[in-house]
């Protein structure tokens, strides 16, 4: 989980910096929404590490706010905000969050037979 929560501290950090330099008429309305999404990750992750009975829900919303990112920048990159380096960059990196999120739901599936039968 440590591992998981120092990835998206990067991420966020690249996130914030970049979304800074969107043009002035898509900062406080498409930048916004973009940061509010990967701060409210870095949130979910917090709460998945301190409260066990809540992770499973933690990191499937984890997994829907991703997607919604991966959307968010693919328009950014359409409307010319950020370039293909950085459209590349941010979608490599949602996609390994993802692919670390789903063995962490993989791995407590298992652990928990509850939540596995559904």
């Amino acid at each position: 989980m440590f591992l998981l929560f120092t990835k998206w501290s990067e991420i966020l950090k690249w996130i914030l910096l970049t979304t800074d330099k969107f043009p002035k008429k898509a900062r406080f309305t498409f930048s916004t929404r973009i940061d509010n999404l990967a701060l409210d990750i870095i949130e979910l992750i917090i709460e998945a590490r301190y409260l066990p009975q809540s992770r499973q829900n933690n990191f499937k919303n984890i997994n829907i706010k991703l997607e919604k990112l991966r959307i968010f920048f693919r328009f950014a990159y359409e409307l010319k905000f950020i370039s293909l380096k950085q459209y590349e960059f941010i979608t490599r990196e949602i996609n390994e969050t993802g692919a670390m999120i789903g063995g962490w739901l993989k791995i407590n599936k298992i652990r928990d037979p509850e939540t596995s039968s559904g």
